[in-house]
């Protein structure tokens, strides 16, 4: 039975993983599963960008003017005292 195969669209990632494949010693499939475990790793348990800027909305429920909060903030420096 063949080896189930993962295609890759995007010619920046095949280049990539060929490229890593050859510094690495390794196969192709070897770096990209290596990338998609360590990947997942990293990103388990965090919270999906949508949902975090629903939630974000919902509990402050008004947005903020950085520039006004910037501005409102600001001091003048009087200088070094020589």
């Amino acid at each position: 039975m063949a080896e189930p195969q993962l295609s890759v669209r995007s010619a920046k990632a095949r280049d990539l993983a060929h490229r890593l494949a050859r510094r690495e010693n390794r196969s192709i499939a070897d770096i990209v599963e290596r990338a998609l475990e360590s990947y997942e790793i990293r990103e388990a348990g965090r919270e999906p960008a949508t949902a975090f800027y629903t939630r974000l909305v919902s509990g402050c429920g008004a947005d903020v003017d950085l520039e006004d909060v910037i501005r409102k903030g600001r001091q003048v420096h009087k200088g070094p005292d020589l």
